[in-house]
């Protein structure tokens, strides 16, 4: 298969091909490759691996993007906020990664998204030239990064009537204009996840869900089925610990430093109108703000926070009231109609696997800590990759691929995932000339007729599972034939995003378990 090939036949994850896979993988026969954990990094060492025509075995104990990948701020950055700390190289690498997300791998995930930066009372004129020359200094990175200008547009000022036009809910007194950017916006963090691993399959990678790894060693696994509780083992010639804050569970001596970042859930109706989003500084800060993220299903995100987490790591991170007392206190700061705490409809925060190497003991804001990533080789040959963030996991997955195939002497040439497509991906003017919704266009890319045409062969497929909502029914199968879903909890909170509301949750439940049901009694 050609790296530049955008490959489908294969690619399809199911539960039937989760139980001929999982055999395969436990049989004895030693792979190439085992990647433990399935977010963005780890299906990215997944796709990578088998892209350069390795045998690769990769697993997650609970779904794909089950942890930190699907709670972020669903953006691909450009390293502004790095460059601004001095950290050019990182600065730089998270523009080339946004470039190759925007304009190869990725086009029908990732957009131009537009950010407004209110100038308010609480901005002086100080702040917003130093900002300025950010937001200028942040196109120079798209330049350098050879992103087409057509791609993202240049920063500009805007009048006081420009910036409420673009952002109708702000308070218009002391109001003097805003700034205008743009960065990368993912349709679905965790939709990016899951054509990683459709991708990597289509290669030829065995991608198990549910499949826990109980003990880890240079040559492999000892792993539990989680469906069944049956244990086995995973024998391999590398092996990459893509686990994230989890990391350390597996390997000693990893050093993470958990940071919480929480984002809040409004319906739109709340804000109003939102053309672009919203910039809004954090008094006190030179760098950091409160993001305004307008959605495609009606509802709105404000984040995030940047706080350490000590003690015990959950599977799903709480929401502390602090956090959304926060968040509300800053959004409050600039609408002209504040957002009171019965208006936050849902609320989530997502674990930061930063790496920790300040000196033992001392004390330091998670907020100040680097994203830069690091490839770690325990004693006994392990590699694990922590640190960096959801951007730049392409180029983490191939640092990690890169130290396992070196360890172990593993013959293979060069990464070629910068210019490989992901399922779905196609160039803007063949993704525009698709005949399907552009909702569905914007999820599945190619793929958006076929799960147009379920909802054509059965109507009641096209009708939405929750009133006010856009998934349909087509959407749900198409996850369980195609896209790995077993059960309620992975169409609700993962292959489609009616979970971060509880309300709406609860309302869905039962339907979509109606579809389980019925996926299940077919054998998909």
């Amino acid at each position: 298969m050609s790296p530049t090939s955008s490959p489908a036949a294969g690619s399809s994850l199911s539960a039937p091909r989760r139980i001929r896979d999982l055999a395969e993988a436990t049989d004895g026969r030693v792979v190439d490759v085992l990647v433990v954990g399935l977010g963005a990094t780890g299906a990215g060492a997944a796709l990578d691996a088998a892209a350069r025509g390795l045998d690769v075995v990769a697993v997650d104990a609970h779904d794909l993007a089950f942890g930190t990948s699907r709670w972020s701020s669903k953006l691909i950055h450009g390293g502004l906020r790095y460059l601004a700390s001095g950290q050019l190289d990182v600065a730089h690498e998270s523009a080339v990664e946004r470039g190759v997300l925007m304009e190869r791998t990725a086009p029908h995930l990732v957009r131009a998204q537009p950010f407004v930066l209110p100038l308010t009372a609480l901005v002086s004129r100080g702040q917003a030239a130093l900002t300025w020359a950010g937001l200028r200094a942040g196109d120079g990175l798209r330049l350098t990064a050879r992103t087409a200008r057509a791609t993202l547009p240049a920063p500009r000022r805007l009048t006081t009537v420009e910036t409420r036009h673009m952002a109708p809910a702000l308070r218009p007194d002391g109001l003097r204009g805003g700034l205008l950017s743009w960065d990368g916006k993912l349709t679905d963090d965790a939709r990016l996840v899951t054509a990683l691993a459709r991708t990597a399959a289509a290669y030829g990678a065995r991608v198990l869900t549910r499949v826990r790894a109980l003990e880890l060693t240079a040559s492999g696994a000892r792993i539990r089925d989680e469906l069944t509780g049956e244990e086995g083992e995973i024998r391999a010639r590398a092996v990459i610990n893509a686990s994230g804050v989890w990391a350390g569970d597996l390997v000693d001596g990893l050093r993470i430093r958990p940071s919480r970042g929480t984002h809040l859930v409004l319906r739109s109706e709340h804000i109003g109108p939102l053309p672009a989003g919203l910039h809004i500084p954090i008094p006190g800060e030179t760098n950091r703000f409160v993001l305004v993220l307008p959605q495609d299903d009606g509802r709105v995100y404000v984040g995030l926070t940047d706080e350490p987490l000590d003690g015990p790591l959950p599977d799903v991170p709480e929401v502390p009231e602090t956090d959304i007392g926060f968040l509300l206190d800053v959004l409050g700061s600039v609408l002209e109609t504040p957002v009171g705490r019965d208006d936050v409809v849902g609320a989530f925060a997502g674990l930061r696997p930063l790496l920790d190497t300040s000196a033992p003991g001392a004390a330091s804001r998670t907020a100040d800590i680097s994203r830069r990533h690091a490839v770690l080789t325990s004693s006994d040959g392990v590699v694990s990759i922590v640190g960096g963030k959801l951007t730049t996991y392409r180029r983490m997955a191939e640092d990690a691929v890169n130290a396992a195939v070196a360890a172990r002497g593993l013959a293979v040439g060069p990464s070629p995932t910068a210019a490989l497509p992901l399922v779905g991906a196609a160039a803007p003017r063949t993704l525009a000339e698709l005949r399907a919704p552009r909702r569905l266009v914007q999820r599945y890319g190619t793929e958006a007729p076929a799960v147009r045409a379920l909802a054509v062969d059965d109507p009641r497929l096209g009708e939405p599972v929750l009133p006010g909502h856009p998934i349909t029914g087509a959407e749900l199968l198409w996850a369980l034939r195609h896209e790995g879903a077993l059960d309620e909890a992975d169409l609700l909170d993962r292959r489609t995003r009616i979970g971060l509301v509880p309300a709406d949750r609860a309302e869905a439940l039962e339907t979509v378990r109606g579809f389980v049901g019925a996926a299940l009694a077919i054998g998909h």
